[in-house]
């Protein structure tokens, strides 16, 4: 036996959890000019399946306004099972929190835009996120709730 387990990182399975659109204001919209407000949401939610084994969920919401008028709302549930093993837990921490939803999003991506041409609105591709600066924004906050409370 090893004195220290060699950290293992394995993709298990990656699908798609739920997908959702909706077009509230068809076929009216279509009839505006197409210079839409896009407001993007990201979250992830993770959950350990057993030891060393966590299923990470990227929840991908995408809302297209003219105006006030809703033009389409989306929202992608992306998600994969991981191993993870021999990490130590801040590490571990950064790999679901950052790591695993970085692989998740351009699945996620795809999906938005299918979701999105197959509404016959024009393509959406989603510009690149840093999950990494997400995760540590994300800490930072959790660190300055965790001093308010105190």
């Amino acid at each position: 036996m090893s004195e220290q387990q060699k950290p293992q990182f394995g993709i298990q399975r990656i699908y798609t959890r739920d997908v959702s659109f909706e077009s509230p204001n068809t076929p009216a919209i279509f009839q505006q000019e197409w210079k839409p407000q896009v407001k993007l949401d990201l979250n992830t939610k993770t959950r350990a399946l057993n030891e060393g084994v966590y299923e990470v969920v990227l929840v991908v919401t995408v809302e297209a306004k003219l105006g006030e008028q809703v033009a389409f709302l989306v929202e992608v549930q992306q998600a994969g099972i991981f191993n993870l093993a021999g990490f130590n837990d801040e590490t571990r921490d950064q790999m679901v929190g950052a790591y695993c939803p970085s692989l998740l999003f351009p699945y996620a991506r795809e999906a938005v835009d299918s979701a999105v041409t197959k509404g016959s609105f024009p393509a959406l591709m989603l510009a690149p996120v840093n999950f990494d600066v997400l995760y540590q924004q994300s800490k930072q906050q959790q660190g300055e709730a965790a001093q308010t409370t105190n």
